[in-house]
């Protein structure tokens, strides 16, 4: 241990003039620390020794509490964690979770290494509380003393600190700034836009609004504005129906590919009055589009009304979950009101009330446990629409009505494609114009959104939407308080309720999963729950015919066992006697709209539209999908060798060593047919762009743009699509280097985390490593961490610390010297320019899964060579790691896959001029640190 009193150029005196907790500093490190202890004294400590230091006094300052003592490897202590002061005194602005994030956030300078971060937390804290007193008279701060005096009842170590700042330190607590929903802003109705105009878009036309845009001191991109003006052609009129204008751009990185596109798309939204939505795949890049309107519309008035994030319900804060969490917690006057305290002050200064990537700080969940979000979205379909109290201040519909009539909608390709299926989206005509940005990933996000699931869990979530949360607090209200008063006085309507209640207890009940399977694993034909006996019959089918070990055990539907074909037949029966009254129910809602069109007040009205509606999508399309589904286990046995157009198979889904549910699924062999029969062929423009639409590993450029339409639906339209190309400006060969490590032998642990560890520190940081297996990255975290942290060098990884994904990619962008480690979600649409990404790491050659629906997949869309259709897969997902490498002119990086077995067919998956030069580890990490060059250490934890 080593003690050394704080230099003068580590802390200053000003920090002195506010209050602040007589409490140590804490900053942590892989099983070490530095503890600036209350007397200014410095104590760097192995992990056991800090824990006894801290016992000795209050708890400390940190940031990032969990993971602070989770890197110290502990748990369960209090401390006064700055995310906390930030988050009530800056809500929803961002800030990177770190010390340096923080300070960076706050205009201060930004501290280097553990010993610096501990001095500066009580520098940061003073700059957070005198913000505080700088802006208390601000009408945002009117109920600012109530609140924190009441989360001070509920134990919040902040709040005599943020009472002293706002000069009231004895107000008294108060529940009004709990309440915000009695201050939003109500939404207004506005009139139906007019029918679009279907006015031409000229290529130069495009080239000058992108020359607009980037403005006259922009550095020149020919490549930009020849984009800008080649896929201005998915903007041009259709000519006939069903064949809509199709372009498929790829871009190289560096492109400009972003800005390429909203220059054309938001022209055209202005000549012809009519939305362009812009779908993405990651939220990454969800985030990044976000960002580039603000280019375009610099004034956030303006760019508020002309551009709008869209997500699903799931992901916005609702304000009558939020109401009944108050409740709860205010009863009880429990640690809840903390987090739902800074909820509350988020709320009033939200743009959207997006709790999921949107202004609310991820970390947010992180300090106080992902079941306070989640409980405070709809993410189970319970929304009562205009019978809500809060109906008309309500997000989420702020939103949809912002999306109307704005000229570009933000979306994702799960929420475009699922509200396709079910004719649009809620409450507006469905889009004209579409961008697929990461078209490469269309092919699986079709498969996901038109792919059905019979399980436990799909079955149990309507049941409790039907009958509601049976036997716990919940608002979860079930369907008969939701439509009772809509019923009238008609019999027959409360009889159909009644039987609709009584047939859904054929779903699994509550406790489910603890009689997933039987004893001796033989399942209960003549179960009273007809739909846990199909359940514990698909376990038993798959358990015989996969390995015992299997971490996801999956089997062929046939040949079905005579179980589960009785098991099936029985619960087609009941879902059947369920979808029946449900159907009742539906149309006699829709009878009452009709008869009574012309007396119904307007709320009510949009009550009927919206149940009936949610009716349909909730409940009568997964029940017709289902049955027919189990209508099929009856049938012969299809013949194995002809290709089918649907797939179906078994699926267990074990954590933990046990087994927590059971599907039946069914997939689409080629999914862009369902996209293209209720996307492609309605739309009259579409442009699916990405860095990686062809495989550069194809035969010839017409085999390579040929697949591109195959998984992009193209294929399926009687017009051929355009195709535009446009090269990466970058240098590769004197910007990158590629190595495969070849003396590291396959599947061990140990050498795998040593030359992770070799190549981390010759790059000195600034490394992404990149795992095919989750269980692999969590077995390599710890024997990595240490090593690098006496490096000076911090360790992060997904699936490890306590962090949402872009909550940790935030930390990387921001902690230069950082290393990260991660799985898919890493390997696409971050962005991540500069010495912050420098180094990417790939553990092994990304192959798919070999699942059922890869090997019927590659069996009858292979054009009969399934090795081709392997490796063609493999070289797009090493594009796309190798892409997150250079995103500047001035970058400079180093790739390296640590498989020796990595055939030379796959080198084609980097940029021309970028050649793959195979070498041993030491080789490699010398190559690394000789082109890389010196580190400048800036990190801190």
């Amino acid at each position: 241990m080593f003690r050394g009193h704080v230099s003068e150029s580590l802390m200053s005196e000003s920090w002195l003039s506010v209050s602040l907790p007589a409490a140590p500093s804490l900053a942590a490190g892989a099983g070490r620390a530095v503890l600036l202890d209350p007397d200014g004294v410095l104590h760097h400590l192995p992990a056991a020794a800090a824990a006894a230091h801290l016992r000795q006094w209050p708890p400390p300052l940190v940031v990032h509490a969990p993971a602070t003592f989770r890197r110290l490897g502990l748990s369960g202590r209090l401390a006064f964690d700055l995310l906390e002061l930030f988050a009530f005194v800056c809500p929803a602005c961002p800030v990177a979770p770190t010390v340096r994030g923080l300070a960076l956030a706050l205009g201060e300078a930004a501290p280097a290494g553990l010993e610096a971060a501990a001095a500066a937390l009580p520098r940061l804290a003073s700059s957070l509380l005198h913000r505080l007193a700088d802006a208390r008279s601000l009408p945002a701060n009117a109920e600012a003393a109530g609140l924190a005096a009441l989360m001070g009842q509920a134990g919040w170590g902040w709040a005599p600190f943020v009472l002293a700042a706002l000069d009231k330190p004895d107000a008294a607590a108060a529940t009004e700034g709990l309440r915000v929903w009695r201050r939003l802003p109500e939404w207004e109705e506005t009139a139906p836009p007019p029918k679009p105009s279907s006015h031409p878009l000229a290529a130069s036309e495009a080239r000058a609004r992108l020359a607009q845009v980037l403005g006259e001191a922009a550095e020149p991109r020919p490549g930009q504005s020849d984009y800008a003006a080649a896929v201005s052609e998915a903007f041009a009129p259709r000519e006939r129906e069903g064949e809509p204008r199709f372009v498929l751009a790829e871009a190289g990185t560096g492109t400009g590919k972003t800005l390429g596109y909203i220059a054309p798309a938001s022209l055209w939204a202005e000549k012809n009055q009519a939305p362009v939505w812009i779908s993405t795949f990651t939220r990454h890049l969800q985030r990044q589009v976000e960002s580039e309107l603000a280019k375009l519309y610099p004034q956030q008035v303006e760019r508020r009304r002309r551009a709008v994030v869209r997500k699903g319900r799931e992901n916005y804060l609702c304000l009558l979950n939020f109401e009944e969490a108050v409740a709860n917690a205010t009863g009880r006057k429990g640690a809840a009101l903390i987090p739902l305290g800074l909820v509350a002050r988020w709320a009033e200064a939200t743009a959207d009330g997006d709790l999921h990537g949107g202004d609310l700080p991820g970390w947010l969940a992180e300090l106080f446990g992902p079941a306070l979000l989640s409980a405070l979205a709809d993410r189970r379909g319970e929304c009562i629409h205009a019978a809500c109290p809060h109906w008309r201040r309500c997000l989420i519909e702020h939103t949809i009505r912002r999306a109307r009539t704005a000229g570009l909608v933000v979306a994702n390709h799960a929420l475009v494609m699922t509200q396709a299926a079910w004719g649009g989206p809620e409450e507006q005509a469905a889009p004209l114009r579409t961008v697929f940005d990461e078209g490469h990933h269309l092919f699986a996000a079709a498969d996901a959104a038109f792919a059905v699931e019979l399980s436990g869990t799909t079955m149990a979530d309507l049941r409790r939407w039907l009958l509601g949360a049976e036997g716990g607090r919940s608002r979860a209200r079930g369907l008969a308080r939701r439509i009772e008063d809509l019923l009238g006085e008609a019999p027959e309507m409360h009889e159909a309720l009644d039987r609709a209640l009584a047939a859904a207890r054929a779903l699994p009940g509550p406790g489910w999963q603890a009689r997933l399977m039987p004893p001796a694993a033989t399942p209960r034909i003549f179960a009273p729950v007809p739909a846990e006996a199909l359940l514990a019959a698909i376990s038993a089918q798959v358990l015989a015919r996969t390995a015992a070990d299997s971490d996801a055990p999956e089997a062929d539907l046939w040949p079905v066992s005579e179980e589960l074909a009785q098991c099936g037949t029985a619960l087609a029966g009941a879902l059947s006697s369920l979808a029946a009254p449900l159907s009742q129910l539906a149309k006699g809602l829709s009878r009452r709209l009709a008869a009574e069109a012309e007396t119904l007040e307007e709320s009510l009205r949009l009550r009927i539209e919206a149940i009936a509606r949610v009716l349909a999508r909730r409940a009568l399309a997964p029940l017709a999908a289902w049955r027919e589904m189990l209508g099929h286990l009856s049938e012969p046995a299809p013949d194995p060798r002809r290709r089918s157009e649907q797939i179906s198979f078994l699926r267990l889904e074990r954590r933990d060593g046990a087994i927590r549910d059971a599907a039946l699924l069914r997939h689409w062999l080629d999914p862009t047919i369902p996209f293209a029969a209720t996307i492609v062929r309605s739309a009259h423009g579409l442009l699916v762009t990405s860095a990686t639409l062809c495989d550069a590993g194809a035969p010839d450029p017409e085999t390579a743009w040929r697949t591109a339409e195959v998984l992009t639906g193209a294929v399926h339209l009687a017009r051929p699509a355009v195709r535009v190309s446009v090269h990466s400006p970058f240098d590769y060969q004197a910007q990158t280097r590629a190595f495969v490590v070849t003396d590291l032998a396959p599947g061990g642990i140990d050498s795998l985390a040593a030359a992770y560890r070799a190549l981390f520190l010759a790059a000195g940081g600034g490394a992404l490593g990149l795992f095919t297996a989750i269980s692999r990255l969590r077995a390599v975290y710890p024997l990595l961490a240490p090593a690098l942290e006496e490096a000076g060098i911090p360790l992060y990884a997904q699936h490890v610390d306590p962090m949402d994904n872009a909550t940790l990619v935030e930390i990387f962008r921001t902690e230069e010297e950082s290393c990260l480690l991660g799985t898919d979600a890493m390997r696409d649409g971050v962005d991540i320019p500069g010495r912050a990404l420098r180094l990417v790491v790939f553990e092994k050659v990304p192959w798919a899964r070999p699942d059922i629906l890869h090997r019927e997949r590659r069996r009858h869309l292979s054009d009969g060579d399934p090795q081709a259709y392997d490796e063609r897969m493999a070289r797009l997902r090493l594009r796309q790691a190798f892409g997150r490498l250079i995103r500047t002119a001035s970058d400079r990086g180093i790739f390296v896959l640590l498989d020796r077995r990595t055939p030379s067919r796959l080198y084609p998956a980097f940029p021309a001029g970028v050649a793959v030069h195979r070498a041993g580890l030491a080789e490699v990490a010398a190559e690394v640190r000789h082109f890389l060059g010196p580190r400048i250490s800036t990190s801190t934890p």
